[in-house]
């Protein structure tokens, strides 16, 4: 979804009347993404986590859940933070950059990490390598936005 907002944002750089089409056709594509993949996909999500944890109880009680459904929230965050930039370019608003949007891009896949990680692993290894494991993911994610920069401006 975000990868489309950051060819949104930059559609906006070309002349008219490519911009008006570029636009139009965005944001066609992303309410179609949006209303017709991601909100069902976030409560069927939602409604099998929600049964998992009403079927094992006990994993509530598990530090590796409780962070894990911190994760979870933070994704539900960025679910609606996507919607109002959505909403945003829909009015005309461009607020974030492409630079920006593609930052952010990543953030979802170091939430989704994080959450498959502590799922996974659950104590099988050190909180420590954990934590670390997601920060390195993170620098190298973010230093391959900053690369990938480098080497579009170049053109």
């Amino acid at each position: 979804m975000v990868r489309l907002f950051v060819y949104h944002t930059e559609a906006q750089e070309k002349p008219e009347p490519d911009r008006k089409i570029l636009s139009d056709q965005f944001e066609i594509m992303e309410r179609k993404l949006w209303y017709i993949i991601t909100v069902p996909s976030m409560f069927l999500v939602l409604a099998a986590g929600i049964t998992m944890l009403i079927l094992v109880p006990g994993w509530l009680k598990q530090p590796w859940m409780q962070i894990k459904l911190c994760f979870v929230v933070g994704l539900l965050v960025y679910h609606f933070i996507c919607q109002s930039k959505m909403k945003q370019m829909a009015k005309g608003i461009y607020t974030w950059t492409s630079t920006k949007l593609r930052i952010w891009n990543e953030v979802a896949t170091i939430i989704l990490f994080a959450i498959v990680f502590l799922a996974v692993l659950k104590d099988g290894i050190s909180w420590i390598f954990g934590v670390v494991g997601i920060i390195v993911l993170s620098m190298i994610l973010m230093s391959a936005v900053k690369i990938y920069k480098y080497y579009r401006m170049k053109k």
